[in-house]
Parts: structure tokens; C-alpha cells; sequence
């Protein structure tokens, strides 16, 4: 594979991070500096980065967060905002989230050490189930739900169809539950701003057939059997 997979697979940074870190001259492959971004390597060379040996792991595994609100869902952000990584405990490997939650958005998300298992699990053609629990502050009619049910398009975006329903309704809001397999991006947020509707609170409750148990916001868990269906 290529050293720069290598390096995103070992989880120490993005496959484009690793290619900067080669230009930069911070890598070694069999203590000899790694001159390209296309270099191949294998499990049994010895990969140096900034001083630390990487090591791939063998076994796949996964844990289980759950994110609070105003923590956001990359390695580095440019305003400083705290990330999930920033509040992992510190005996843990490197780990890689499996998709985003938005900034303002809560619960459930998957960190995984294998870059592959990743990248795998974030694709449409994986089909995975997501649920949301939304707190909405405006109208929402059976007409509207419908609608969303069918699939829209939004400035030219289609959603396919996600089953949304009316989990209760208050004073003044709506309890939403979408359930959705696409996930485009703040698919949720999207279709809510499109009909006026306020988003009160998000939260993920379920990543295909794992669930939010009883964790705290910023609790992590550890899986320690991994569903068939992601393998």
C-alpha cells in the first residue's frame, strides 16, 4: 500500500496530512527518508513519523461515543473549538471517527483504528441505518411528513426517501424520529430549515444496529463485539 495509506490506517493523521508530512521530509520508511507521497510499503517495514513508529493493527476495533453538543468532529479545527479527540481518554490509541456530527448537534458516534473500516462504513453503498431524535420548533403537518417520506429535492439536492414520524408533541414543540440510510451531509438540518422548522436539539440515537445505552455525554465505550453486518 502506499506509505501515506499506511500512515492513515495506523490512525495518526488524514491520508492528505500524510501526504504533507512526506513533502515536509518527517517520514522514514527502514530509516531512510521517504522522498514521494507514492512510495510502496508493507506491514513489515518499519515506518517512522515525526519520530514515532507506526505500527498497523491486525484486529479491527470500534468504540462507541457519545458526542455532546458544541464539540466538533475533526482532528484540528482553525477556530479552536474542542474536539471529540480532546476529550477521549488518554490511554486510548489513535482513533478515527466514523463520520461527523455537526458542531451543535449530540450522541451516538463510532471511532474505529482502522482507516479502511472507516471509510467503508461512511459510504451510501453500505446502506447503514441511522436514528435521529429531533426537538422541532414550528409547524410540522402529516402532509410535510409525507412528503419527506416520498423524498424531496432542496436547491437541487435530492434526498431519497427516510421515514420520518411524529414521536409526540408538546406546547411548543414537535418530538421528531428521522430514521435515513443516504446521510448526505446535515441532511437533517437541511430539510428542517427548508420546511422553517427550528432545530431545537439533535441527538443520534443508533449507527445500524448499535444504540445510545445509558453513556453520559463525552463517555466512550468500547464494542467489544463488532456487528457482523460491518465486517
Amino acid at each position: 500500500m502506499r506509505i501515506a495509506k499506511y500512515i492513515s490506517n495506523a490512525g495518526y493523521c488524514s491520508r492528505r496530512d500524510a501526504e504533507k508530512l512526506v513533502l515536509e521530509k518527517k517520514v522514514y520508511v527502514n530509516n531512510k527518508l521517504c522522498q514521494k507521497p507514492n512510495t510502496n510499503v508493507n506491514y513489515n517495514d518499519n515506518i517512522l513519523v515525526c519520530g514515532k513508529t507506526l505500527k498497523l493493527s491486525s484486529q479491527i476495533k470500534l468504540w462507541k461515543l457519545y458526542k455532546p453538543t458544541n464539540v466538533i468532529c475533526t482532528n484540528k479545527d482553525p477556530k479552536k473549538r474542542k474536539t471529540i479527540f480532546d476529550i477521549l481518554p488518554k490511554n486510548l490509541p489513535r482513533l478515527i471517527s466514523i463520520g461527523r456530527l455537526d458542531f451543535m448537534s449530540e450522541g451516538l458516534i463510532l471511532l474505529t483504528n482502522n482507516g479502511d473500516f472507516a471509510r467503508k462504513m461512511e459510504l451510501p453503498s453500505s446502506n447503514i441505518l441511522r436514528v435521529y431524535r429531533a426537538c422541532i420548533k414550528g409547524r410540522v403537518s402529516e402532509d410535510v411528513i409525507k412528503k419527506i417520506n416520498f423524498g424531496i429535492s432542496i436547491n437541487g439536492i435530492f434526498y431519497k426517501k427516510i421515514k420520518v414520524k411524529i414521536e409526540k408533541k408538546t406546547n411548543l414543540n414537535y418530538w421528531l424520529i428521522f430514521k435515513l440510510r443516504e446521510g448526505k451531509n446535515r441532511e437533517i438540518r437541511n430539510i428542517c430549515k427548508f420546511y422553517k422548522w427550528n432545530v431545537i436539539k439533535l441527538i443520534r440515537l443508533q449507527y445500524g444496529p448499535i444504540r445510545l445505552t445509558k453513556q453520559n455525554p463525552g463517555q466512550i465505550e468500547e464494542i467489544k463485539n463488532i456487528p457482523l453486518e460491518f465486517l
